[in-house]
């Protein structure tokens, strides 16, 4: 299959150094190998007007930032001008891949459609500013690394996939004498702009590409990345973080993060539940414009059910403490991220069906000096990686004390995603309860309003408390809390969940005076909030890794 390059200025070369340009029209480029030769053929307004063919002797070089020169056999020079590094980059190996057999893990792991997607999602600095401005995510990295200043002081730091740079300026705040910032996108001139305007170039050295096909000139003491995507595993990037350590010094390399905690917990959620059966029930209807739709119900239903819900929710909506599996990232390997068998083993601390699996990780920073964490739990400060649930379509009845158990399987698949089995039953029965899921597509549930409690998990008269707190001078608010509202609670320790009836939950509510969250931070609030009616009825939109919302170009 051709390899296709668009936007791209095309211009004979002769041995002067004079070009011509053979149309002012970008043309397009398509890539194929065709016997013992690498063929180039140019289109412009969709007409063939050249092709060049290049042997295995046949010549390239770089030209400046964007252009390359591809020479013949003949001695014949085609000047190619890109429209951005990212993209010369990718032509420039997949000439060298298509003339010598080559190939990189990343190309070998990842369909071409899905990299294009992805690295044109994070070329646009929209999307960087998303996540700059979560202030939980930003924050907490900038305080790790100078907090473990022993890690980085006169120390030399890989930045894999770099984005902005952000995280290279922070090691730079630590006392970083040099940092490499790899990344892939068209985001690296943007990196580079930055660099160059804070007069740091010969402290940032900006490589553009993917950290799986270029080289460092030496060996690196600390690795710092923000691989992370939805239930810590989906993009893939954790992947090239791992790769990454080929140039960290063995022994007393740094990682930063160092390890990753998925935590797995049994949740209720009956309104959850139902709003996805009744979307498929417009498949119900037997004469929509005189056309019978029923017989597309069940397939409905089942594509509903395979999409992960990405929001925030109540954690008294957890039946059961959450199993936790962790990846140290100093000592795992890609491959073992492969394949992810987590088995389930629940013991309930309440009575309640079981509509699915609620989904959350923590990832630490254990410098030298003090560990810090960053946690997605929904008893933390929401972040831009919400929670996922995973929903099962026929309930689990569990009973307090009652053991629940099964599997979680994550499947890889070339898509920069997993596929997603879960497994639940009760030992000593016969039932058990099935889904499969495709993490590439999950439905963006958040609405940027306040989740709901749970119903009936009151414990005293609402009224009455009401004026009794009113008499006193305090403040009420609905579940119970004095003194104000909260949203993912204080932090607490990561290992520990406060079982109801033992001690009073954190629930799930931010603080209303003084948010520690820049709504500029959840790009989905200020969209869904004002069109909440509609949202309702959406059954899915292109989300990143990170919750943020992407057009739909062909997760």
């Amino acid at each position: 299959m051709a390899t296709k390059f668009y936007n791209v200025t095309v211009a004979a070369l002769n041995e002067n150094g004079q070009y011509s340009k053979d149309s002012e029209i970008p043309a397009s480029i398509e890539m194929s190998r065709q016997g013992d030769s690498v063929v180039l053929c140019i289109y412009k307004d969709d007409e063939k007007v050249k092709s060049v063919i290049l042997t295995s002797e046949a010549e390239y070089c770089r030209l400046g930032k964007q252009g390359l020169v591809v020479t013949t056999d003949d001695q014949e020079s085609t000047l190619l001008k890109f429209d951005s590094i990212h993209n010369v980059k990718s032509f420039q190996f997949k000439l060298k891949e298509l003339q010598k057999g080559l190939s990189s893990i990343f190309t070998e792991r990842t369909d071409e459609a899905s990299a294009v997607q992805y690295f044109q999602f994070y070329g646009y600095l929209s999307q960087q500013q998303n996540m700059m401005q979560d202030y939980i995510r930003t924050s907490t990295y900038q305080r790790a690394m100078l907090s473990n200043i022993n890690d980085f002081l006169d120390k030399v730091v890989l930045d894999v996939g770099a984005g902005s740079g952000i995280l290279s300026f922070f090691a730079l705040q630590a006392g970083a004498r040099k940092v490499y910032a790899i990344e892939a996108s068209n985001m690296a001139e943007y990196c580079e702009q930055l660099v160059r305007h804070n007069k740091l170039q010969d402290k940032i050295i900006v490589i553009p590409g993917k950290v799986e096909e270029v080289t460092l000139p030496e060996k690196v003491d600390t690795i710092i990345s923000e691989p992370m995507g939805y239930m810590l595993f989906n993009e893939r990037m954790l992947e090239s973080f791992l790769h990454a350590k080929k140039w960290l010094k063995p022994k007393t390399g740094k990682m930063y993060p160092t390890q990753g905690d998925l935590h797995v917990a049994p949740f209720t959620d009956e309104a959850l539940y139902m709003e996805q059966f009744s979307k498929a029930n417009f498949w119900y209807q037997e004469s929509f414009h005189g056309i019978n739709l029923t017989s597309l119900r069940d397939a409905a239903v089942k594509e509903y059910f395979k999409q992960p819900i990405v929001d925030t929710f109540d954690i008294r909506m957890c039946l059961a403490k959450s199993i936790k599996h962790s990846v140290d990232f100093l000592t795992a390997d890609e491959t073992d991220l492969h394949v992810i068998e987590i088995p389930l083993n629940f013991t309930a601390h309440q009575t309640g069906l079981v509509h699915g699996l609620a989904f959350w990780f923590d990832v630490a920073f254990l410098g030298t000096v003090t560990p810090v964490w960053l946690s997605t739990s929904p008893t933390e400060t929401l972040t831009h990686w919400y929670q996922v649930r995973c929903l099962v379509q026929t309930p689990v009845l569990v009973k307090q004390g009652q053991s629940l158990t099964g599997k979680c399987l994550l499947r890889c698949n070339k898509r920069q995603s997993y596929d997603v089995d879960i497994e639940l039953n009760i030992p000593g029965t016969n039932g058990v309860s099935k889904n499969s899921l495709d993490l590439k597509n999950p439905f963006f549930r958040y609405t940027g309003q306040t989740p709901a409690a749970q119903p009936g998990t009151q414990t005293q008269s609402p009224s009455d408390s009401y004026w009794n707190t009113l008499m006193t001078g305090q403040t009420y608010n609905s579940v119970g809390a004095l003194n104000g509202s909260w949203m993912n609670g204080v932090i607490g320790d990561a290992n520990s969940l406060q079982l109801q009836g033992q001690t009073q939950l954190q629930s799930n509510y931010i603080q209303i005076t003084g948010a520690p969250i820049n709504p500029g931070g959840i790009p989905s609030v200020l969209n869904l909030a004002a069109n909440n009616s509609s949202s309702s009825n959406r059954t899915s939109i292109e989300c990143d890794h990170r919750g943020l919302q992407q057009p739909l170009p062909n997760q």
